[in-house]
């Protein structure tokens, strides 16, 4: 399944944020098949530093891909093939990833709701 991906990186200083960049592209190119990709030099905007990829990947599968995009974030996603062939059983295995990564996301914001609840009142005190 090819694909085209947009990933941005956003920080300071300016070397700090190109070298995360690097290092974000190699490890997915030890992770999936890119078959071309260009990082672009960054941007200031304001006080912080702005630059992105855009790669071309080759996923084996939907699984695959729907992975990378929980692991990476990306800002965009293309799928380039016309056609796309997705088993019932890959669709289900994809959904319930997805719905672990929302549910962990969900219980890291209560907490952190609860936390600042807790700190308010003790502030109040």
């Amino acid at each position: 399944m090819k694909t085209k991906a947009i990933i941005e990186v956003a920080g300071s200083p300016k070397e700090h944020i190109e070298e995360v960049m690097t290092k974000v592209v190699e490890k997915i190119k030890s992770e999936q098949q890119i078959l071309k990709y260009k990082i672009f030099e960054a941007q200031q905007k304001e006080k912080l530093f702005f630059t992105f990829t855009e790669m071309e990947i080759d996923f084996s599968n939907f699984e695959k891909l729907i992975g990378f995009c929980l692991d990476y974030f990306p800002s965009s996603i293309e799928i380039i093939d016309e056609e796309v062939d997705i088993k019932r059983k890959e669709l289900e295995n994809v959904t319930n990833d997805l719905l672990a990564k929302l549910h962990e996301y969900d219980m890291i914001l209560k907490n952190l709701k609860a936390e600042l609840y807790l700190l308010k009142n003790k502030s109040i005190s």
